[in-house]
């Protein structure tokens, strides 16, 4: 009979000699249970676990949203959309700035050839555009510094709300320049105004020297309030006629 191994062997609980002094009785382990396949011919099934889906992230695809998300913050500081579709800007500089008349917050009419002789800033803005609240205080302060030497602000409410709101929002803004009340075939004839704020800078001949679409820094706008101012006055027909008369 063939012996089996001692690594097979385990000794029985008690370990200890017996009291007649032989030597424990030694016990064979059972042996390991095989599994019902290996008598077949067949190999053994292995388990197998589901493939693990990588938590990891494309670096590119991060980059990309972050810009986009960049760009519509950036879009959405610096300007306000209008609701509608956009018409195509038709002015340009040394474009002659279209003539309008529009109600005042006194209940008086204000034309835009009153003006004329003098540098306009025409600023198209609304109540519920952020960026406009921005930048009416430096409207303020360079009406102040520059009106003494021809330059008049003009703000023009293109929004939905009642005189009565607008006034009071001009008013808590320390507006100090005249404010009219806005309409879309106005809106229309300077090419839409498809974002607010948008500010047109005419010269004292009348005529488009610059233009400034959404936010921009108080400097550039002070830039483009120096390009109107430094123009001159186009000549009206009764001057040039009383200037071609003889003396007598």
């Amino acid at each position: 009979m063939s012996s089996v191994p001692k690594s097979q062997l385990t000794p029985s609980v008690d370990a200890a000699p017996n009291g007649n002094g032989s030597q424990p009785e030694i016990v064979s382990a059972p042996a390991p249970s095989h599994d019902h396949h290996a008598g077949s011919g067949q190999p053994p099934v292995t388990p197998t676990q589901p493939p693990v889906r990588g938590g990891g992230r494309n670096p590119l695809a991060l980059v990309v949203v972050a810009v986009i998300v960049a760009g519509m913050l950036y879009v959405g500081f610096h300007m306000a959309r209008r609701p509608g579709p956009e018409a195509p800007a038709i002015l340009s500089k040394s474009t002659p700035a279209p003539d309008f008349t529009l109600e005042s917050l006194d209940g008086g009419s204000m034309r835009l050839s009153d003006f004329r002789g003098k540098a306009v800033l025409l600023n198209f803005w609304a109540t519920w555009c952020a960026p406009c609240k921005i930048e009416m205080p430096w409207f303020v302060d360079l009406q102040k510094e520059y009106g003494p030497q021809g330059l008049q602000i003009v703000g023009v409410a293109m929004d939905d709300s009642n005189k009565e709101d607008i006034a009071k929002f001009a008013k808590d803004m320390g507006v100090n320049y005249p404010v009219l009340i806005g309409k879309e075939a106005v809106g229309d004839e300077y090419g839409g105004v498809p974002a607010l704020p948008e500010s047109f800078f005419i010269g004292r001949d009348g005529k488009i020297v610059d233009k400034i679409i959404g936010l921009k820094g108080k400097g550039e706008i002070e830039d483009s309030i120096k390009k109107a101012l430094d123009t001159t006055p186009a000549s009206t027909p009764s001057t040039s006629a009383s200037a071609m008369q003889p003396q007598k």
